[in-house]
């Protein structure tokens, strides 16, 4: 395939080029994944490519028919076949508008689904990599990838291949249609492209570090946005609009530099041999017009020759400058395959546990380790804990002490460097993280939040739950109220992630979620710190009695809180302690208590 072939061939980079960039083995593999969504759809190429075969030999007819009718009916004064040659030609221009229009509809249908078959995949590579990656990379210029990039890719995925079919179909019927014309004259297309072949290639290496730049400038304009927009309010708030106007205008600046020079070498890269092709068909013009002047040649036979000439240059530049797009187009894919190569921390074994229909939710730890990657100071070490079924567990330390990452571990978005995490005694090794996630609900004090209904966010975990199901627990978590002051009740949309809630009812609606959600353990990780200590109180007894005989751990800086929970845990120096929320809640040393293994 044309494809595997283009990925073969993309040229190493010389030493110092570039950081990132693939090599020639690299830069083959990546061509072969992008083989992989173009393969499904080969009956559609195929019916393309058919279409585009007609296509071109209807556009190869017309030079011919001109020919026919200068020398066959207006030179030699026949006004039958002038008439014949002008019915066939408008015939042909009848089909050729038509195939072009059914090759545009079919192309576009064909080009939309290989993109979003692309960014399908990419996406769902994304939600299996942990937290980690995301926090170690701008937003905006991951959604540059599966936006700018990707789109680039899948034209030239597309493009490329008809461009190339049609391009040799073009140049092959050309060439043998000029030699049938004059053979002394084709030979002029073998001085013309071993010129601009030189050309192109030294002109290649600037084509691609200059799309490079341009493409991380993009990422710096989208990253800004990302980053500013959703912070408008705390930028009006310390007044200043100004200056990130004025950051947006250098993004901006630097942008429209670096698409300028751009610019210039694509105009220069296209123009030379623009210009050589122009200077061959003036050569063909002076000789061939010598030929007709001195009666050796056919005036038809002249045009004609002039017009295969610049349907045989054209496609000679087109294949020429597929190959300066492989240079663009490999920045694309390169960027994309940083994304690809990304591996998932944690995977889905493929001998998976299966859940019991009912957990008691016991969590245990045994002997847990672990630390972030490129970090040497562990977060846990040697963690032993039992977190009882059923019971109510305060889970606390001081800030950075590691109880995010407790949760993430109990969560499965990490697993332990060493030892195990066991729910029910099961490892969570041995379990699918998506089927472990819908056993264990989770609330934070960072309330997600979609464009769509207030109903539609509060079933998000659970989208097949009832209306009767959600009207229940928005009483049961005290949305009464909210749902009453909104205009169209459950089913008012909430905005950009609920910009029109406070942060007392966004709580109140995720403990609304995880309720519906019915999970085997409830973790609520500073979910009631945005409300005031009676409501706070109300939500936690709400909490106590619906989930009554479930696994609930608490996390807090509220004394009040943590109050009547039935084990109290302390992360502090890595080590997870049993004590007494009053001692954790004030510093205590956890050095000073028993290790919690029960």
């Amino acid at each position: 395939m044309l494809l595997r072939w283009l990925g073969a061939t993309v040229a190493a980079p010389p030493p110092g080029a570039g950081q990132g960039r693939l090599d020639r083995r690299q830069m083959a593999e990546a061509f072969a994944w992008l083989y992989t969504f173009v393969r499904p759809h080969r009956r559609a190429i195929g019916g393309l490519l058919a279409l585009s075969l007609l296509a071109s030999a209807l556009v190869l007819l017309q030079p011919w028919l001109t020919k026919l009718l200068i020398d066959e009916g207006l030179l030699a004064r026949d006004y039958g076949t002038l008439l014949q040659v002008a019915l066939v030609m408008a015939v042909a221009g009848v089909l050729a508008t038509a195939l072009a229009g059914v090759n545009r509809y079919l192309h576009t249908r064909l080009s939309g689904r290989i993109l979003f078959d692309l960014r399908e995949h990419l996406y769902r590579h994304l939600q299996t990599l942990s937290p980690v990656f995301f926090g170690g990379r701008r937003t905006g210029d991951i959604l540059s990838r599966l936006d700018g990039d990707l789109a680039q890719i899948q034209r030239f995925a597309v493009d490329s291949l008809f461009t190339a079919v049609s391009s040799l179909i073009g140049l092959v019927g050309a060439g043998v249609l000029m030699v049938m014309l004059s053979w002394q004259l084709s030979a002029l297309l073998l001085l013309l492209i071993p010129l601009e072949v030189f050309w192109l290639r030294w002109m290649r290496r600037k084509v691609e570090q200059g799309t490079r730049t341009l493409r991380e400038r993009s990422a710096d304009l989208s990253s800004f946005l990302v980053e500013t927009l959703p912070a408008m309010k705390f930028i009006q708030s310390v007044a200043q609009e100004e200056r990130e106007a004025r950051r947006l205008n250098r993004l901006g600046d630097r942008y429209l530099g670096d698409l300028l020079k751009l610019q210039v070498v694509e105009f220069f890269t296209h123009a030379v041999p623009g210009t050589l092709t122009s200077l061959t068909r003036v050569a063909a013009f002076l000789i061939g017009g010598y030929w007709v002047v001195q009666g050796q040649w056919q005036l038809g036979s002249l045009i004609a020759f002039s017009t295969y000439l610049g349907m045989a240059t054209g496609p000679v530049q087109s294949l020429l400058g597929l190959y300066v797009a492989v240079q663009k187009m490999s920045v694309s894919l390169d960027r994309v395959m940083e994304l690809q190569r990304a591996e998932a921390t944690v995977k889905a074994s493929a001998e998976a546990a299966a859940l019991p229909d009912r957990l008691h939710g016991e969590l245990r730890l045994q002997g847990v380790s672990f630390a972030y990657p490129g970090t040497s100071r562990p977060i846990l070490e040697g963690a032993e804990a039992c977190f009882k079924a059923g019971s109510k567990i305060a889970l606390s330390g001081p800030s950075g002490a590691g109880k995010t990452t407790l949760i993430d571990l109990f969560m499965r978005y990490y697993d332990p460097d060493a030892g195990a995490v066991f729910l029910d005694g099961i490892d969570l090794r041995r379990l699918n993280p998506a089927d472990l996630r819908r056993r264990v609900a989770l609330v934070s004090q960072d309330i997600t939040l979609f464009r769509g209904t207030l109903a539609e966010n509060i079933r998000y975990a659970r989208p097949e739950a009832t209306d009767a199901a959600v009207a229940a627990v928005i009483r049961q978590a005290q949305l009464e109220t909210l749902v009453a002051s909104l205009p169209q009740g459950m089913e008012t949309p909430l905005g950009e992630r609920g910009g029109q809630l406070s942060g007392g009812q966004k709580q109140r609606l995720a403990i609304a979620r995880a309720l519906l959600q019915d999970p085997a353990v409830l973790i609520l990780d500073e979910a009631t710190s945005a409300v005031d200590e009676v409501t706070e109180a109300q939500v936690i007894a709400a909490v106590d009695r619906l989930f009554a005989g479930r696994t609930r751990i608490l996390i807090s800086h509220r004394a009040s809180t943590l109050a009547g929970v039935d084990q109290h845990f302390c992360l502090e120096d890595g080590s997870l302690m049993e004590m007494s929320v009053e001692s954790c809640v004030q510093g205590s040393s956890a050095s000073k208590y028993a290790p919690a293994l029960s």
